[in-house]
């Protein structure tokens, strides 16, 4: 195609001609300004919003955080009656489940990668994935209903007893199994959790399996390599970075995931070693008191709870994203 500067009109002279051109040049270079400073407000709009949640969560978190200093943070007392407030509790909470859903989501998240990339016949990856993918799509209000109406009554009659009975005897980690089957629990809402980030893991990657070339997997099973050797010897060393980034874009939304787990995880406001009994979250506990929090230091310690989570979910979101990058440098062959 043949661009504006490099076109000559019928009919002109040596110096009309060069006049139109510079015309032409002058035409895009403008445009070219224009398109990054649209581009440039918008990053910098992002950034602002960035630094104003920032920003307001601290103002908002400041008095509790004077009023306590760090014992907000390794404190588990909860008493808006007295006005003492700690969120070790919520911490704990929310450490544990996303940790358990991760446990749970990601060997599942990749087998299922594994499968629609290298094993699952060719009729069957697209609507097998559509499927999966479709999972994300559901509102998490809807995930906490069927947890709270349908899995947790389930858990409790069937299973709980079942795992209670065998995994309470043993030495050194049956304290983590013990008490009465309530159905409702931090194991129960990390498995609503691990559901619930199954089809960002698997998405995810899937997507970075695709990356790897397929001329290093054919020379795998030219040397005589079995799709399991393949597999683990070449799609997963290649893809290592990629497959660490989904799983902490994942970890992000775990951490932060709010009305699924509110439904199933109990809200109760402290530590209990066993996994099966009632705990919270920090955003758990942020929707179920904040309309009801009443005084300037109440208000302020569920904002300070609230601005614990962002910085966690910050940490983790950067760390993701510095994980595609590597994988980006990978996948374009210019590693540095």
């Amino acid at each position: 195609m043949t661009s504006i500067t490099d076109t000559e009109a019928p009919g002109m002279n040596l110096a009309e001609n060069y006049a139109l051109k510079v015309r032409g040049a002058k035409q895009l270079e403008g445009a070219d300004r224009r398109f990054f400073g649209l581009t440039l407000a918008s990053a910098i709009t992002v950034l602002l919003i960035f630094a104003g949640v920032f920003i307001a969560l601290f103002k908002g978190a400041w008095p509790a955080l004077h009023e306590f200093g760090f014992a907000f943070f390794v404190t588990q007392k909860w008493n808006p009656v007295t006005e003492k407030f700690g969120i070790l509790a919520p911490i704990y909470g929310t450490l544990v489940t996303s940790a358990l859903a991760m446990a749970f989501a990601v060997p599942i998240g990749i087998g299922v990668a594994i499968f629609l990339t290298e094993i699952c016949p060719r009729a069957l990856r697209r609507s097998i994935g559509i499927a999966i993918e479709l999972l994300a799509g559901i509102p998490s209000i809807i995930y906490g209903i069927w947890g709270l109406f349908v899995f947790a009554p389930f858990f409790q009659k069937n299973i709980q007893p079942f795992l209670i009975d065998i995994l309470h005897p043993i030495p050194f980690i049956g304290f983590l199994f013990e008490g009465p089957p309530y159905g409702i629990g931090i194991f129960t809402a990390s498995l609503i959790l691990a559901i619930m980030i199954l089809p960002l893991i698997s998405s995810i990657t899937r997507d970075v399996f695709d990356t790897v070339p397929p001329m290093l997997k054919e020379a795998g099973y030219g040397l005589g390599c079995t799709t399991w050797e393949v597999i683990w010897n070449v799609v997963l060393p290649y893809t290592r970075n990629g497959v660490v980034g989904g799983a902490m874009l994942a970890l992000g939304r775990a951490l932060g995931e709010t009305m699924a787990v509110t439904f199933v995880i109990g809200n109760a406001h402290k530590i209990d070693p066993s996994i099966f009994h009632p705990g919270t979250t920090i955003s758990a506990a942020i929707a179920n008191e904040f309309a009801e929090a009443v005084g300037e230091l109440y208000m302020s310690s569920l904002l300070a709870a609230g601005f614990f989570l962002f910085i966690i979910t910050f940490v983790v979101l950067a760390g993701a994203q510095w994980m595609l990058a590597s994988l980006d440098k990978a996948a374009g062959g210019s590693k540095k």
